[in-house]
């Protein structure tokens, strides 16, 4: 037998799987597809224009730093473009969304390496370029109102204030208003129910793991309900107010959860949903910013690899090194 026909076996466990970085990224996309669609029903054309330019602008950006002619690839671009899209105002100016989605590719993904080397989320990179650079845009208290089915409407033209800058807005809506999403916010942020839904493809799929989700919720609704001051009625609906409210389902479900970034062992990613939700109600009841879902996972991708080291299961069974 020739050398290099001969198998290689590496040492055990040895895992099979079918599954591609396309596959997984289709599964991603697919699960973006209601939270996408109920931004078009809310906010009409100028929703679909944002997402078209934001998706089209990573896919041509990393295909021109990779000297690709397929400018979709493994579809990873496309994903990172629409997760960009879906924390960006209904209608910001194309050059806005030009320069963040760029930004989320280069500086968030490729300078690392490309895909599976990035530290940071990298559609959470290009919002915090576009939020430090012109928070005017970004981090203004006046935001469009949901006009649904009004795809002909100039929605820039109705505004109000975000329900987490002002506590008087956020009593104007009900949770149910909330859970389905006819209140003003980011593109992916309004609606929970498209957000769950997604996010429950995602889990039946196995792309997610529950502990981080359910850390990252649990310890918003806590936090908020013991340290919220009950301004929504009562504690209990205060916690559920800042579950619901702003972007904390969305960063839960497909920002914190993004398998390069977070951790890979059980209890790391039990301590890194944890940590997103504190770090994300440390700025929104004490700090100065209404929210702090972007700065909570990208600080708490940084601790990442610290997190893995700490909860690598012990090896029961190996040969003692220093015998």
């Amino acid at each position: 037998m020739k050398m290099d026909k001969k198998m290689i076996v590496s040492s055990s466990p040895h895992v099979r799987n079918i599954e591609s970085v396309q596959s997984v990224m289709t599964d991603v996309l697919i699960a973006l597809f209601p939270v996408a669609l109920m931004a078009v029903l809310l906010f009409g054309y100028q929703a679909l224009l944002t997402m078209v330019i934001a998706v089209a602008t990573a896919m041509l950006v990393e295909a021109l730093w990779l000297r690709k002619l397929d400018i979709y690839n493994d579809g990873s671009a496309a994903v990172t473009g629409l997760l960009f899209a879906m924390v960006l105002p209904p209608s910001p100016p194309w050059w806005l969304v030009v320069v963040g989605s760029a930004s989320a590719i280069i500086i968030g993904k490729q300078v690392f390496g490309g895909i599976g080397y990035n530290i940071f989320n990298p559609a959470l990179v290009g919002r915090a370029v576009v939020l430090i650079s012109w928070g005017g845009y970004m981090a203004g208290n006046i935001w469009a109102v949901p006009q649904p089915f009004a795809f002909g409407a100039d929605i820039s033209a109705v505004t109000g204030a975000t329900a987490l800058a002002d506590t008087g807005e956020a009593l104007q809506y009900s949770l149910s208003q909330y859970f389905i999403g006819t209140i003003p916010g980011s593109l992916g942020e309004t609606s929970a129910l498209a957000l769950l839904i997604g996010g429950l493809w995602l889990l039946y799929r196995g792309h997610i793991d529950w502990r981080i989700p359910c850390g990252y919720l649990g310890t918003v609704f806590l936090m908020g309900a013991l340290f919220g001051g009950g301004f929504y009625e009562n504690h209990l609906l205060t916690g559920l107010f800042h579950v619901l409210a702003g972007g904390v389902m969305l960063g839960a479900l497909y920002m914190a959860t993004d398998m390069v970034t977070s951790p890979v062992t059980p209890r790391g990613k039990l301590i890194f949903g944890i940590g997103c939700g504190l770090i994300t109600m440390l700025i929104r009841i004490w700090g100065v910013l209404p929210e702090g879902v972007t700065y909570a996972i990208l600080l708490m991708n940084a601790f990442t690899p610290i997190i893995d080291n700490f909860t690598v299961p012990k090896q029961f069974g190996g040969v003692n090194r220093s015998a």
